[in-house]
């Protein structure tokens, strides 16, 4: 207890003597007080042991042994906390796994953006529709999508809320992960159906035999892939609302090492990556594997700074730098950022975010991404690490297992017309399940090509 009463104590000084972008104006102190403090006395959702595990699979990332694999919802909801719901986004991930672990015969690290992915900067604090203005929608964690001055009403009983809606996503994700749902048999199952469904499946199909075929001969060779029935699989978001990190925030008292109980791996966002910030500051506190989104603006300096503060010992496996830069952009920006970087002695990982630099606006009024344009990022982030001989370790998407109708193109070829069909999204548009998949196929592709 008093462990936990000077961590305290060290975090509300953070929060007033650094300067805190993105935070909710909390209408009631004394609310959010009583929320925190019994989140202080909660069990994390996650254990240090586990964050020591994740930080070892991202330096193997960082080495070019192995390839990250993270994808989830742009914002969760505290609605679509249901079974088929997280069934649906963890079976996606499994079978874009096992296209791209076959294709690059490296292991694939996979960390879900779920379970806390509750909160979103938004670029602007309020929202004017027609002659009423009211607070932004910053994520069920903060408010709700409603707009109604009730809904948009800052709730910090909503950080309890998101606890338990965490907990429980957490829950089922370890279950389903250790109970035979992730066979290496069943998921190259769904890969054959996805295949034999899809528009652009007779080009899929050479690798998906090449899978099949080497199943087979494990096979033959008296392996049971019933023993490979489970996978690791870990999860994360964007550390934003500093009150709930910090009243998460545990010290391990085997090694004295300081985690954020609130998820495995956690990131810093493009409009919180101030580096006299209070999110860098906290960061920097923390052992867990991190990471920091950089957006096309980010200067070598400023990234050279961030390395100083965040991974200061230089150890593969700290910090990954996700880099959304546009499809434009990413084959101008990157090769500056990898090469002063890696001249400063930093093994990093580098991660491909190819959906935040290319959202547009359709004719409907619907946001969208351009499934084509995405993947042209995409190429553009592994074009680069192949001309400087560097290893392009992975992918971050926004994606569900739904069939919604979010994003265009893809093997099955959705129009912007076809936007208001199934347009579910509570932030930004979403990758759906076929997408998801075609674009694991034709990573594959690139990887195979390098």
């Amino acid at each position: 207890m008093e462990v936990l009463e000077r961590q305290t104590a060290e975090f509300a000084e953070l929060r007033r003597t650094f300067p805190a972008a993105q935070q909710p104006d909390w209408p009631d102190p004394a609310a959010l007080r009583d929320v925190t403090d019994g989140l202080a006395t909660a069990a994390p959702l996650v254990t240090a042991r586990e964050c020591a595990d994740l930080r070892e699979r991202m330096a193997a990332v960082a080495r070019g042994e192995a390839i990250l694999l993270q994808g989830g919802d742009c914002a969760e909801t505290f609605a679509q906390v249901t079974a088929d719901s997280v069934r649906r986004k963890l079976k996606t991930l499994l079978q874009m796994a096992v296209v791209l672990t076959h294709a690059t015969a490296l292991p694939v690290v996979k960390v879900g953006r779920m379970a806390g992915q509750y909160a979103k900067p938004r670029s602007s604090p309020v929202e004017r529709q027609g002659e009423v203005t009211l607070p932004s929608y910053r994520g069920d964690a903060v408010n709700g999508l409603e707009f109604t001055a009730a809904a948009r009403r800052p709730d910090p009983a909503r950080l309890r809320t998101m606890y338990e809606a965490s907990a429980s996503t957490l829950g089922l994700v370890r279950s389903l992960t250790t109970g035979g749902f992730a066979g290496l048999s069943q998921v190259h199952a769904w890969n054959r159906g996805f295949v034999a469904r899809s528009r652009a499946g007779e080009r899929y199909e050479a690798l998906a035999d090449e899978i099949g075929r080497s199943l087979a001969f494990m096979h033959a060779c008296g392996i049971d892939t019933r023993e490979l029935g489970t996978a690791e699989f870990y999860v994360s978001h964007e550390g934003l609302l500093l009150d709930y990190e910090t009243a998460l925030t545990r010290t391990d008292p085997e090694t004295g090492r300081v985690h954020a109980g609130s998820g495995h791996l956690l990131w810093i966002g493009e409009r919180t990556r101030q580096v006299d910030g209070a999110h860098v500051e906290f960061f920097s506190r923390i052992s867990n594997p991190i990471a920091v989104k950089l957006g096309p603006s980010a200067a070598a300096d400023d990234v050279l700074r961030l390395v100083d503060r965040l991974d200061p010992h230089r150890e593969p496996g700290r910090l990954t730098f996700v880099v959304r830069a546009g499809a434009e952009r990413v084959r101008d920006v990157l090769p500056v950022l990898v090469e002063k970087v890696g001249a400063e002695g930093a093994q990093v990982c580098w991660v491909s975010d190819p959906m935040h630099g290319n959202t547009t606006t359709a004719p409907s009024g619907h946001k969208t991404r351009r499934f084509e344009t995405v993947l042209d990022e995409l190429r553009g982030f592994v074009e680069v690490h192949r001309a400087l001989g560097t290893h392009p370790g992975g992918i971050h998407v926004e994606l569900t297992g739904d069939d919604v109708t979010e994003c265009v193109g893809g093997g099955n070829a959705l129009l912007a017309e076809d936007l208001p069909v199934r347009y579910e999204t509570a932030c930004d548009p979403r990758l759906n399940h076929t997408q998801s998949l075609d674009l694991a196929f034709l990573l594959a592709e690139m990887y195979r090509d390098r």
